[in-house]
């Protein structure tokens, strides 16, 4: 983590010297108290007394200077880190492979980039003001409580034992227990965010008072936790007062009976020596909440650290062997297994497409037709075989290289809060208006673009509820169709949009961008039945590839697939 506070060294710097300062004018105070105390209104010494008075006076505008000061850098260098680390964090989450981003949870780095930032960044600022704050009050006030008297410095030291053994003992029990509030925190924005992304869902199926049940469950987990660890930390504060108080009277009996034995000290002394003992244990009572932060930090720390050092598991090629084709996909012996399964989900696929060719693929659900596609622009790694892209292993590309090749819409339409133009020059930030537009015309989208009240600047809400399924398929298919690409892959895409204006999307990309590969998952045969070659799938093997009349005559599962479908039409 200090690594990101490299580029703030000077606010680092400067923080705890302003905080000296400001601890120095706190430790003269008493001494100037002691003043008034003994020479002035035991002398009836007027003018000591203001003139002291004056200088006590000046003492708290300098330290309230300082420590002003001191607040200013230590919140310069703590906020800059907590920045900086927050979006190194999230660089890297967005690096990391699907796979990895499932074994962390959504709603766990949620809690990494938010919370467990905040408490680092909260040590930070602590180490900075709080750590020093208190190191150099510690050393000081026994230094000027020696000064008062050696005594009164023994019962500090006899005192001080007994409240580091407190705080050891208590940390050492409340430390495991703040990686597991993190934890339970984890818990609980995992629900939250699967509820309010599914809230729709939820209120179709009446499922209200079952999701609060299940959010009051990771709710109450993460009270009873961080009640447990108050509960035991409760107990350190108290413990402290006790001994602290111990000190207290034991400085008032030594100091009374110096007074009445020898008189070489005097009450303003003794007074001066309470002050400064208050100020030493004080500080070290709240080194114990600085080390109870710290100890909440380290377990944040540990947390980011796990994804800070989890190396994405897919990563760049060399890039360094030239490209021999443009716009070929090929599968050689590619058998899948999902990371954690044993199970393949796709078995010893060969399959060549060319340049400007339409394929079609059609199968069960669960025959393995996502999958396939994923491995083409590496979201996943084959587990054998290889992927080829332009005659090149995908391996051997880097990620962003490999990627600008080709435009994928999704099975999930994904859009954003903002709009309708900005949803669709998404991938190309610099698209001039027409540009926007032709894709849009593409896709079937401008006529209904149009019709909106600020065409295509219409905001669209949050996860693209305002909109119908066809029309948020349609303007994802214009984002893809907008950005330059060789292979134009379609997951589902258009399986909210009725026939026509299907075939009027697929008629219009086959005669605006005639020379892009297109890869079509569909679940209608009439959908793509005019596509070159039509690739059938059953049980993660290919059944048949051909056109729809080869496989007409040549595969069972096709025909049978068409004439339920045809019936299923039929009878609709």
């Amino acid at each position: 983590m200090l690594k990101y506070l490299k580029k703030y060294w000077l606010f680092c710097i400067l923080a705890p010297l302003f905080m000296v300062g400001e601890v120095a004018m706190d430790l003269w105070q008493p001494d100037l108290m002691a003043k008034i105390v003994d020479q002035g209104v035991l002398h009836s010494d007027f003018s000591l007394i203001v003139r002291v008075g004056v200088q006590m006076i000046l003492c708290v505008l300098a330290g309230g200077t300082f420590g002003v000061t001191c607040g200013v850098f230590a919140n310069i260098a703590s906020q800059g880190f907590g920045n900086d680390l927050r979006k190194d964090l999230f660089s890297h989450i967005m690096s990391l492979s699907f796979e990895q981003t499932d074994k962390f949870t959504t709603g766990s780095l949620i809690t990494r980039l938010s919370n467990d930032v905040t408490q680092v960044q909260n040590m930070v600022s602590l180490a900075i003001r709080g750590l020093v704050r208190n190191g150099v009050m510690f050393v000081g006030g026994v230094f000027m409580l020696w000064r008062q008297s050696p005594r009164f410095a023994l019962v500090a030291g006899c005192g001080m034992p007994f409240i580091l053994f407190l705080i050891v003992f208590f940390l050492r029990k409340a430390s495991p227990l703040f990686r597991v509030v993190q934890e339970k925190l984890d818990g609980v924005n995992h629900v939250m965010q699967e509820d309010v992304a599914g809230a729709r869902v939820v209120k179709a199926y009446v499922k209200e008072a079952y999701e609060l049940d299940r959010f009051d469950r990771a709710n109450d987990a993460l009270c009873r936790e961080n009640l447990r660890v108050q509960t035991l930390l409760a107990f350190l504060g108290p413990c402290m007062n006790i001994i602290m108080n111990l000190c207290v009277v034991a400085v008032i009996l030594v100091g009374g009976i110096t007074v009445k034995n020898d008189g070489t000290l005097t009450p303003g002394s003794i007074m001066a020596a309470i002050t400064y003992l208050t100020q030493i244990l004080g500080g070290v009572g709240f080194l114990a909440n600085i080390f109870q932060t710290f100890t909440r930090a380290k377990a944040s720390a540990d947390r980011i650290g796990e994804v800070l050092s989890s190396r994405p598991s897919l990563t760049d090629g060399a890039d360094a062997q030239p490209e021999t084709e443009r716009g070929t996909v090929e599968f050689r012996d590619v058998s899948f297994a999902y990371p954690g399964t044993t199970q393949n989900v796709l078995e010893h696929i060969d399959l060549t497409v060319r340049q400007g060719e339409t394929l079609a693929i059609i199968g069960a659900t669960g025959s393995g037709k996502s999958t396939l596609i994923d491995l083409i622009p590496r979201f996943y790694d084959a587990t054998s075989g290889e992927v080829l892209v332009d005659g090149k292993n995908v391996r051997d590309y880097t990620l962003s290289a490999l990627r600008e090749k080709i435009a994928v819409v999704m099975q999930r339409t994904e859009l954003y809060s903002r709009s309708i133009e900005e949803n669709i020059r998404w991938g190309v930030a610099d698209a001039e208006p027409a540009q926007i537009k032709s894709a849009a015309q593409t896709a079937q989208a401008d006529g209904f673009i149009c019709e909106t009240e600020y065409g295509y600047y219409t905001p669209v809400s949050e996860g693209g509820h305002s909109l119908s399924g066809g029309q948020k398929q349609r303007i994802s298919v214009a984002r893809a169709v907008l950005k330059p690409h060789e292979i134009l892959i379609f997951d589902g895409a258009t399986s909210a949009l009725d026939l026509r204006t299907e075939a009027s999307l697929y008629d219009a990309l086959n005669r605006q961008d005639p020379d892009s590969t297109k890869i079509i998952i569909a679940q209608r045969i009439a959908s793509v039945q005019s596509a070159d070659r039509i690739l059938v799938l059953d049980g993660g093997r290919i059944a048949a590839c051909g056109t729809h009349e080869s496989l007409m005559a040549e595969s069972e599962i096709y025909r049978d697939i068409f004439f339920s479908q045809q019936r299923e039409g039929g009878a609709a």
